[in-house]
């Protein structure tokens, strides 16, 4: 999960651990280290590749729209789905969202009760429902 407010990072890891979610989660705080993490670069050398990503779409350093861009051009990292999860609902945020190639938009809720059921969707959808490719090595982009 790409994600700048803490806030956000936790009720969304809380709501996946709630939904009982077996899959660890991580949190990276900007999108230069989203990137980073991606690539396997300085503290992330040995972090596997995710089975999905939750991408803010304002973060500093790099915005979501930037690393979206970056990872569908990437041969390694495009088949991941990218699931923007962001507080906007302008229709100019989701046709560019959706013009770099993300896997679905999805406005936060304000209401914490919403965003539970928001995040417990997702891995019903995501985690559980999908078919999504396998690698070479036999791994689920999930």
């Amino acid at each position: 999960m790409a994600e700048d407010n803490p806030g956000d990072a936790r009720l969304t890891v809380e709501g996946f651990k709630d939904a009982k979610v077996k899959n660890n989660i991580t949190v990276v705080e900007d999108g230069m280290e989203a990137l980073a993490y991606l690539r396997h670069e300085g503290p992330y050398a040995n972090a596997a590749l995710p089975d999905l990503i939750l991408l803010d779409l304002n973060m500093p350093k790099k915005d979501g729209r930037e690393v979206l861009a970056e990872i569908k051009a990437d041969e390694e990292l495009r088949r991941i789905p990218v699931l923007v999860f962001t507080i906007s609902n302008a229709e100019k945020d989701i046709l560019e969202a959706y013009d770099l190639q993300a896997s679905a938009f999805i406005t936060k809720p304000i209401d914490l009760d919403e965003f539970i059921t928001v995040v417990r969707s997702l891995e019903e959808f995501w985690l559980t429902i999908v078919k999504l490719p396998q690698d070479v090595s036999g791994k689920i982009y999930a």
